[in-house]
């Protein structure tokens, strides 16, 4: 028993490191692969030659970023068949059918037009590889919606039957899984997140050169632009994740109960700022509190009933049977809140920027600068603690109310077997870290050169004839 019990915590360890080092590539090629775009476009419709030179520049970034995503992204699909194998036996039919769609579809779109816009340079017609640009991004978009479809119905499982002959979860309504109202909370969600990220990166590197002094011309009007965006998208994750919270407080109420601390029911609930809970994280010492907002939160109304942790324990034993029903309360408590509060911070960050840049103005005090350049982290933080709150607050579920992750293990993989895939998997990725660190160091300290002169004036057919110029 005791052999299975470290299988199951090395395979959610494993999962955990695997799945959050993954989503550290993500979020960022989807922002970026639209700034790219835009920047493009810009150059497409203005043909000023700084919106080209940034196009180039923040583009080599980009399909680094979009690589290095691609290797860490086919781990997760072995990860299923090596440690969760219970699990994928009950789920494959459901949980296969939009990570296959995703796969032959999503991926292959993006991936395909992506390479049309690498060797496209002075090879396609600018309108024809401005659209290649574009394609490749709504690939992400339709990629991250199939994965965000399958990993929402782990949270809200809809549109299924339980086989009671062969014990398996059939599909019988796909629309409803890529209708779950799960799912498009999420992915709204999510995607405002990605551009938060993209932006934030773009601010950090900018803030780095302009620091240096170095092309004003190109890196001063790509902060601006990612400026722009961090503060749109920072309020689109502010009004995305109000409605989320709705939509996990209706659907899963103890994580939201473990979210806030808050062991008893009560009308109106506050928003808990600061918490101290006992040793056992069975109920609360100490806390900080502002009145009535986490019941707007979870209800929308600043009077609304919220339920506590041990009502919601007692109602799951009745429903479930006996077991602990309670997720990792410090967890789930203290990555919400970081979550949050690095969100705040990053909004905060665009504007001041777009105060300090106001009307043609470049800041000479270093101080925003080294801020900004700080802030780089935050987007990747904040993202990775959604994620473990999102997973960790769904415990002991592995598809809520229906499947225990301890019954979704494979149950021939020993914990020595999974401790040493996890040392290797480890190594690997910090391996691929040290790589993706220096290639990205690199070519963001590049200068992105003025392009030539001969270049100015040439129609479309002057240049299809010549080698590309863009490639890496």
């Amino acid at each position: 028993m005791g052999e299975a019990m470290n299988a199951l915590d090395l395979a959610r360890w494993q999962f955990g490191i695997t799945t959050v080092y993954h989503f550290i590539f993500v979020p960022l090629t989807i922002g970026l692969s639209f700034l790219v775009a835009g920047m493009q476009t810009a150059w497409v419709r203005t043909g000023k030659e700084h919106y080209l030179r940034m196009t180039k520049f923040w583009g080599k970034l980009f399909l680094i970023n979009f690589a290095m995503g691609v290797v860490t992204g086919i781990v997760q699909e072995f990860q299923f068949g090596m440690n969760w194998s219970d699990y994928s036996a009950f789920v494959g039919d459901i949980f296969g059918a939009p990570l296959a769609i995703e796969g032959l579809l999503a991926f292959f779109l993006e991936s395909t037009f992506l390479g049309l816009w690498i060797f496209g340079w002075n090879r396609l017609p600018k309108r024809l590889h401005l659209a290649t640009i574009w394609l490749a991004a709504t690939g992400t978009l339709l990629s991250s919606y199939f994965i965000l479809a399958a990993n929402s119905w782990m949270q809200h499982p809809v549109g299924y039957r339980v086989n009671p002959q062969t014990g398996r979860a059939e599909l019988n309504d796909f629309a409803a899984v890529l209708t779950n109202s799960t799912a498009m909370g999420a992915f709204a969600h999510t995607i405002t997140a990605c551009f938060v990220t993209g932006g934030v990166f773009v601010v950090a590197i900018s803030a780095w050169q302009l620091k240096k002094k170095r092309a004003p011309e190109v890196f001063r009007p790509s902060m601006r632009a990612a400026l722009v965006t961090v503060l749109i998208a920072s309020a689109g994750v502010v009004v995305t994740g109000d409605i989320q919270a709705r939509i996990m407080t209706e659907q899963q109420p103890m994580k939201m109960a473990a979210a806030e601390a808050l062991y008893d029911t009560v009308a109106p609930a506050s928003f808990s700022l600061f918490t101290i809970g006992s040793l056992d994280g069975s109920e609360e010492v100490f806390s900080i509190r502002v009145p009535r907002v986490l019941s707007f939160m979870a209800t929308g109304s600043f009077d609304g009933e919220v339920e506590g942790i041990n009502d919601l324990q007692a109602q799951a034993e009745q429903t479930y049977g006996a077991g602990d029903y309670t997720p990792n309360v410090p967890v789930t408590y203290w990555t919400f809140r970081l979550m949050i509060g690095f969100g705040f911070l990053m909004g905060l960050l665009s504007l001041i920027g777009l105060w300090v840049f106001r009307r043609g103005r470049t800041p000479r005090s270093p101080w925003f600068y080294r801020s900004a350049i700080a802030c780089l982290a935050l987007p990747f933080a904040a993202s990775a603690l959604g994620w473990i709150f999102t997973e960790m607050g769904r415990q002991p579920w592995v598809v809520f109310g229906v499947l225990k992750t301890a019954d979704g293990v494979s149950p021939t993989v020993a914990a020595g077997s999974v401790l040493t895939s996890m040392i290797v998997f480890t190594i690997l990725y910090g391996a691929l870290a040290a790589i993706d660190g220096t290639l990205m160091y690199r070519y963001a300290q590049h200068v992105p050169d003025p392009e030539p002169e001969q270049d100015a004036g040439k129609s479309d057919e002057d240049t299809e004839a010549r080698p590309p110029v863009f490639t890496y």
